[in-house]
């Protein structure tokens, strides 16, 4: 199934820039809509506004981390059924553990390529056309 990427709207939530804009840039060549954010605390102010059809955060974050931040995204009924992919350099088993335990729904490990990020995207839009 061809996935239209155009369509899309994702939300990358990663403290680096260097990610933040990677990731940006290789998504928006697909033609998605992006957006970023700096932490948990700016992308749940931007959420709301956004309506993002999938979301990217890093685990690992000032302030407010990734476990917490899936968990308030995943706890609001609006958007409990968006996907949510894990990004973190960690790639033990506790870890993808504690993600699941929030609501994650997959689990990327840092370094990561366009090819495995757009097979995330995949997996999610064949789930929600089924």
């Amino acid at each position: 199934m061809a996935v239209n990427y155009s369509d899309l709207k994702v939300m990358v939530i990663d403290d680096s820039k260097t990610i933040r804009r990677t990731t940006e840039t290789l998504l928006a060549k697909e033609g998605c809509n992006v957006v970023t954010a700096v932490d948990g605390f700016d992308a749940l102010a931007k959420i709301a506004d956004t309506k993002p059809d999938i979301i990217f955060v890093d685990i690992m974050m000032p302030r407010l981390d990734g476990y917490q931040t899936c968990a308030l995204i995943k706890n609001n009924t609006e958007f409990k059924s968006t996907p949510v992919i894990m990004l973190s350099s960690k790639d033990g088993l506790f870890d993808k553990a504690k993600g699941r335990i929030v609501g994650s729904d997959q689990y990327l490990t840092k370094p990561f390529s366009k090819g495995e990020l757009l097979e995330a995207i995949q997996n999610h839009v064949q789930l929600t056309n089924v």
